[in-house]
């Protein structure tokens, strides 16, 4: 386990922490919620410099980090569905899009050869655009909630592409069993 995971690992904890300061009865519960959110963004940036910087990419991190992104970002929405802040019908499309990226990636990821698809600047954009729609959501910013909107398009579009490049590989990997059988 070398540093850029620990710090994934970290994100995963941030997680039921922004939860309890989201619903806790303290004043200013959404801004604090919204400074962990915050925090969890930096971590994400972070631990992805480390790891590109000093050469520290692993499989591992390349699974989990985005995981953590994507279980951290539905957890706000969940919350923020729940709070009556964004309609449910963001949740479930972002939920669904969500949940065949993670079975779409575990699938790939137990291949023999454990592909790995890692994110690329369409992910990375939308990731980007997500924050920022819910930090305008959280600071009670009035164009917040269209900000959402734009992420899901954003992050449909780069779900799209992602899809592509697993079909593109789990081929690749069919075609290479296949020689592999002929031989």
């Amino acid at each position: 386990m070398n540093l850029p995971n620990i710090i994934t690992v970290i994100r995963f904890f941030l997680i039921p922490i922004f939860v309890a300061v989201f619903f806790s009865p303290m004043d200013n519960n959404f801004r604090y919620s919204a400074y962990i959110f915050i925090f969890a963004g930096f971590t994400d940036a972070l631990d992805g410099y480390i790891a590109r910087k000093y050469n520290l990419v692993t499989k591992w991190g390349q699974v989990m980090d985005p995981l953590a992104d994507k279980l951290m970002q539905l957890t706000v929405l969940i919350c923020f569905t729940i709070k009556n802040i964004v309609p449910i019908w963001v949740i479930i499309i972002v939920g669904i899009k969500e949940v065949c990226l993670i079975v779409g990636g575990a699938f790939l990821y137990t291949k023999k050869e454990k592909i790995v698809i890692p994110a690329n600047r369409y992910g990375k954009l939308a990731t980007i655009v997500f924050y920022i729609a819910i930090l305008s959501v959280a600071f009670g910013f009035s164009y917040g909630r269209y900000l959402v909107y734009l992420a899901i398009i954003v992050a449909a579009y780069a779900f799209v592409h992602y899809f592509r490049i697993g079909l593109k590989a789990v081929k690749e990997y069919n075609m290479e069993k296949t020689l592999d059988k002929s031989y």
